[in-house]
C-alpha cells in the first residue's frame, strides 16, 4: 500500500462504526473511527486515508459537506458512503461528484467490502 494506507470511517451511529471497523480489519486493512466530519478534519490523519467509509447524514457537517470540502480543497480521497435513508437525490450528488459508492444500511458487507477494494486500488496506482 502507499503512504495513504488507512481506511477512515465517518459515522455518528456507534454501532456501524464498531461494525465497519471489525469488518475492515478482517480483511486485513488499517482503520480508524470517527464520530463526525469535523473529528476527522480535526484529526490530522488525511494525508494517511486511503478510503473514507462516510455517513451522508450526520449532526454538523454532513457526509456531501465533507466530500464538497475535500474536493475545494483540492484532496483527492475516494469516498464511499453509507447511508440509511434512500435518496436518489443525495446519491446523485455523491457519485457525480465522484463517489466510489452509495450502499443503504443495512449493506452487504462484500459490497462495501468491493468498493474499498476497488477504491484502493485506485489510490494505491495513482488515479484520481
Amino acid at each position: 500500500m502507499s503512504d495513504r494506507s488507512v481506511v477512515m470511517i465517518v459515522d455518528d451511529d456507534d454501532s456501524v462504526r464498531k461494525a465497519a471497523r471489525r469488518l475492515i480489519r478482517s480483511y486485513g486493512l488499517a482503520v480508524d473511527t470517527f464520530a463526525s466530519a469535523n473529528q476527522f478534519l480535526a484529526s490530522g490523519r488525511l494525508k494517511e486515508t486511503a478510503c473514507l467509509v462516510l455517513d451522508v447524514h450526520m449532526p454538523g457537517m454532513s457526509g456531501l459537506e465533507l466530500q464538497s470540502h475535500l474536493s475545494a480543497a483540492g484532496v483527492a480521497i475516494p469516498i464511499i458512503f453509507i447511508t440509511a435513508l434512500a435518496n436518489e437525490a443525495a446519491r446523485a450528488q455523491a457519485l457525480q461528484a465522484g463517489a466510489f459508492g452509495y450502499l443503504i444500511k443495512p449493506f452487504e458487507e462484500d459490497d462495501l467490502l468491493d468498493c474499498i477494494n476497488r477504491a484502493l486500488h485506485r489510490a494505491n496506482n495513482g488515479e484520481n
